[in-house]
């Protein structure tokens, strides 16, 4: 896929959405953090690793023609509903269509596999991604998430 996006200057941007390698692990996690999506409790690496690896699961990486990873989606499924993760465009890029692409991919990958339903969690700290979720057609559902953590705790964790 290679849609043409204009830049955060209205200049056109190229951008290439294709499968992530564990090659790609150094910039994933430097977008990663300079999106604010890695946290004490959640180990981003493994995370990466597990998913690239996974049957049910992959990392879309959004890059420009240089090779320069400007964006990623986590996605994976449990058979009946997918889940979107670690949605993260570089601020650099923003409004420039990364993330709809991401999420078009994400979509798309899910379709691919006959999953019927997507999902994504949004941090309550991170509430201002809400109105682009909306935008792509999400919606806030009536559910409590539970968790239980399965893995001895350093300290209190959020999510």
């Amino acid at each position: 896929m290679a849609p043409r996006r204009q830049d955060a200057k209205g200049e056109d941007m190229d951008v290439t959405v294709r499968t992530a390698s564990r090659a790609d692990e150094e910039a994933v996690m430097a977008l990663w953090r300079a999106c604010g999506l890695v946290t004490a409790y959640n180990d981003p690496v493994a995370d990466l690793a597990r998913a690239i690896a996974g049957p049910s699961s992959c990392v879309l990486v959004a890059e420009k023609a240089a090779g320069l990873i400007v964006g990623t989606v986590m996605v994976g499924h449990d058979g009946h509903r997918g889940w979107l993760y670690y949605v993260a465009t570089d601020p650099s890029d923003r409004r420039a269509g990364v993330g709809r692409a991401l999420i078009a991919a994400g979509e798309g990958w899910l379709r691919d596999r006959q999953i019927a339903k997507v999902q994504l969690m949004v941090r309550e700290a991170n509430a201002a991604v809400l109105p682009f979720y909306e935008q792509l057609g999400f919606e806030e559902t009536p559910r409590i998430v539970m968790a239980k953590w399965l893995t001895p705790s350093d300290g209190d964790r959020q999510s």
